[in-house]
Parts: structure tokens; C-alpha cells; sequence
């Protein structure tokens, strides 16, 4: 992972599929500033509000395409992909 200057934060992808999609206000995408993935959710449920928080309590997370449980303080930097994954149905 890229490092970025010392004190500067972060401007990470995230990317939003199914009901996170949905709560973002229809985004597939967005670059958002955040050290880490529990920022980045704090970020989240700052930008998007209560609905994006509720779906965010059921959502996987991926790093750089490596699944990460949501409360791990994993470090972001700028280059960065995170993807918001909903439960999803279907087989």
C-alpha cells in the first residue's frame, strides 16, 4: 500500500452494491476521505445518514478485494478500494 504525507488523511474508493448502493442514494461509487475502515463507516453514516447506518449493520467488508471484519481499525491510504457488500440472496 501507497503511504500518504504524514498528517494528510487518506481519499479512498468506495464502492456500494445492493441495499449500500441504495442507502448512498443510488452511488455506485465514491471517493471519501478516511485513515481507517472505522472512519470510513463513521464518514459513511455522516455523509448518508441512519438509513446507510442500518444497512451497515448486516455489510461485509473488502479491502483492496480481502475480506476485513467491520469493526477491524484496518489503515486505509490512497490507493485504497473498499467494497460495501449487503447480504445478498440467491444462489
Amino acid at each position: 500500500m501507497t503511504q500518504t504525507d504524514a498528517g494528510e488523511v487518506p481519499v479512498v474508493q468506495v464502492r456500494f452494491y445492493a441495499a449500500a448502493r441504495a442507502a448512498a442514494g443510488g452511488l455506485d461509487s465514491a471517493a471519501l476521505s478516511a485513515p481507517t475502515l472505522v472512519a470510513l463507516r463513521e464518514t459513511l453514516v455522516r455523509t448518508h445518514g441512519p438509513r446507510m447506518a442500518q444497512v451497515l449493520t448486516s455489510c461485509s467488508f473488502l479491502l483492496d478485494g480481502v475480506g476485513v471484519a467491520p469493526n477491524e481499525d484496518a489503515p486505509l491510504d490512497a490507493v485504497s478500494t473498499v467494497d460495501v457488500l449487503p447480504p445478498f440472496a440467491g444462489g
